[in-house]
């Protein structure tokens, strides 16, 4: 299987990119920075050189060519604006999107976030209530395509140790997951396509991966 993984050098991708490789997958990461090449093919993914800031859908699907899937794992990250969480955290996930339709690729998982069905409350950070709407805009976009779309959505991120267990349904309480587990369980949906057409809730929690993705 090969994988696009837009936002290829964040923590999540660059664990999933690994997780590939050892699965004897084939992982492609975009990234906008060509000093982060090291790190993903330390990751053991090929690393494509795409800003999605500023790419256009025929660039964008020129990368995705053979494609099996393509994962959205980008986001504008710590100390980025409310402007930058709509371009990227949902523009870009929109032209990832557009670009699958535009290359054939039917396969597209969404990083979404825990949260994101709700209006965020009055007196919200401006920016995390903007990181919140931009997420959703993206899901909404994603789901009324004509893809095999999943949308993930992790609960709080932590850097843990993996511990191969997780809660996942379409409801779930809140709590943590480790970005570890959150890599695992998108690489048992990427080789799990009856979780298509599902938006599933993940945190921590005492079932096996693997039977957590077969159930849905």
């Amino acid at each position: 299987m090969r994988v696009v993984i837009a936002g290829g050098h964040g923590k999540i991708a660059q664990l999933l990119e690994r997780e590939l490789a050892g699965h004897g997958d084939h992982a492609a990461g975009l990234i906008r920075d060509p000093a982060q090449s090291v790190a993903l093919a330390a990751a053991g993914a090929q690393p494509i050189i795409c800003d999605l800031e500023h790419a256009d859908v025929t660039e964008v699907a020129g990368h995705l060519a053979g494609a099996d899937a393509v994962v959205f794992a980008a986001g504008a990250g710590p100390g980025s604006g409310a402007a930058r969480k709509d371009t990227v955290d949902r523009a870009a996930a929109v032209l990832l999107a557009d670009a699958a339709q535009h290359a054939g690729v039917r396969r597209y998982l969404l990083v979404s976030s825990m949260g994101v069905e709700r209006e965020p409350r009055p007196g919200t950070d401006e920016v995390f209530a903007a990181y919140l709407r931009a997420k959703k805009a993206a899901e909404d976009d994603l789901t009324a395509r004509d893809l095999d779309w999943t949308v993930l959505r992790p609960g709080r991120l932590t850097d843990g140790q993996p511990t191969g267990r997780v809660t996942l349904a379409r409801r779930v309480p809140s709590g943590e997951i480790t970005r570890a587990d959150v890599a695992s369980v998108l690489v048992a949906m990427l080789h799990a396509p009856a979780t298509a057409g599902a938006i599933l809730e993940l945190v921590g929690g005492d079932t096996p991966i693997a039977d957590a993705v077969t159930a849905r």
